[in-house]
This record gives C-alpha cells, sequence and structure tokens, in this order.
C-alpha cells in the first residue's frame, strides 16, 4: 500500500490531498508553554508572597481550569472574555488567595508572554516538512488572532501551510460543520481527499467526522481511545508512516 493510502474498514482505501491540523496541543505544545510562562511569572508576581507556596500545585490548578473552560469555548458555552477574565481568577480564589490581593495584570502578562514561546511536540518540524511533500497542509484552529499569529510566526511553521484558519476570525468554532466547510472552501477541497488531525475529541476529531471528513486523534497522552474512532498516533512522527 502507498503510504498516502489509509486502509479503512472494509478494505476501503483513502487517498487524500488535503490534511487539516489544529495548532494548539496538536502542534505547538501548548501546557509546556503555559507551565514555562507559569513559572516566569510566579516568580515575577512573588505569587509565594500571597499565599501560593507551590509553583506546580498553581500550575497543575491552572491546567485544569484552563481545560475545562478552552472546552466550554470550544462549544460556545462562553466567550474569549469569560474565558480569559475567569482562569486565573478561578484559581487564585480555589487555592485560598483573597480576592483582594488577586493580581490584576495577571492574565494580561501572560496573554502577552506564553505565545512567544516555541515549543513544539517532537519532530514537527520534520513531520510537518515530509508531509508538505506530499499534501498540501492546512491549519485550522480554534485559537485566538494575535497569540495565533505570534505562536505560528514564532516558531516558524506557517511556511509549511497554503492556508491558517483561525476562528476568531471567522466566527465559528469547531466542532461547528460552518468551520470545515469554509476551510475546505477556501482550501479547494473535498471532504473525501481531506483529513483533519487535532487532539482534541470533541472539536477536532468528532467535529470532522460528524462534518463527513476523515480524522485522525492526537493522543499524546495515551488517554483512552473511543471505539469510534478509528485513526489516533501517539506521536506527531507516526504520521509519516500513517500518510
Amino acid at each position: 500500500m502507498n503510504k498516502s493510502e489509509i486502509e479503512h474498514p472494509k478494505s476501503e482505501i483513502k487517498t487524500y490531498k488535503h490534511i487539516f491540523f489544529d495548532l494548539d496541543h496538536t502542534i505547538w505544545d501548548f501546557d509546556k508553554n503555559a507551565e514555562e510562562t507559569l513559572y516566569e511569572l510566579y516568580e515575577i508576581y512573588r505569587l509565594n508572597e500571597i499565599g501560593l507556596p507551590s509553583a506546580s500545585l498553581f500550575i497543575e490548578t491552572y491546567t485544569r481550569n484552563n481545560h475545562q473552560l478552552w472546552a466550554e469555548y470550544h462549544t460556545g458555552k462562553i466567550t474569549k472574555t469569560e474565558l480569559r477574565e475567569t482562569r486565573f481568577k478561578r484559581t487564585f480564589i480555589e487555592l485560598g488567595v483573597h480576592p483582594d490581593v488577586l493580581p490584576i495584570a495577571f492574565e494580561d502578562d501572560y496573554v502577552k508572554l506564553c505565545p512567544t514561546k516555541t515549543n513544539l511536540f517532537p519532530h514537527a518540524h520534520e513531520t510537518l516538512q515530509y508531509l508538505q511533500n506530499k499534501y498540501t497542509l492546512h491549519l485550522i484552529s480554534n485559537g485566538f488572532k494575535e497569540a495565533s499569529t505570534l505562536k505560528i510566526g514564532n516558531t516558524n511553521i506557517g511556511r509549511y501551510f497554503d492556508k491558517v484558519i483561525i476562528s476568531e476570525i471567522i466566527g465559528i468554532n469547531k466542532p461547528d460543520p460552518a468551520i470545515f466547510q469554509h476551510a475546505l472552501d477556501l482550501a479547494g477541497a473535498e471532504k473525501h481527499e481531506s483529513i483533519m488531525i487535532g487532539d482534541s475529541l470533541e472539536a477536532d476529531v468528532y467535529g470532522a467526522l460528524n462534518f463527513g471528513m476523515d480524522a485522525i486523534y492526537f493522543n499524546p497522552f495515551n488517554a483512552p481511545k473511543p471505539s469510534d474512532v478509528l485513526l489516533q498516533v501517539t506521536h506527531l512522527k507516526e504520521l509519516t508512516l500513517l500518510l
């Protein structure tokens, strides 16, 4: 079988021309970059002096809250403003910081610093370069315009992608079918020749599958894979063997 073909159940062979990638948690290592940023801000803001003696507990609590709020943002339950106003406030209060001493500018400083970080998942560049020689690559991100632009530019990954679709710009988030249709229209692609790769089961994988487009689940932490998700990789480099 040619590497550009994937054998599906019932011996169906699918050949792709377009690959659509998610950005955060799939190529750009969101958690690692956030952790670096928060360790720096923990020291800058001297958070130990307002009742947070453990930087690691602070980061762990923030990460959990942030993931939950992003899941709500994906599905339109909260806005960008609500996400940004809530994630650190909730974390500080959960850890016992009095509302009167919450660091007001913390969110703004985090938003300025975090997108400048450049940690990608292992083998991101070589994988994207390999795939670019065989397919037309695109990005579909639920991220915010300013942050996504910085992440793409600072890591020099923009050169691999023909079209970059950022949900905030078009006003539609994954898993809404409209963002996948918009991406296909922009790319001049058809569903049957396209595949989505992302870490979010709800936004990326089921979003694409429910739209009628194939998907690969990027699962770097080996979370349980639902039985109705046929394709997954745990490392980006696996894509060079699968596609």
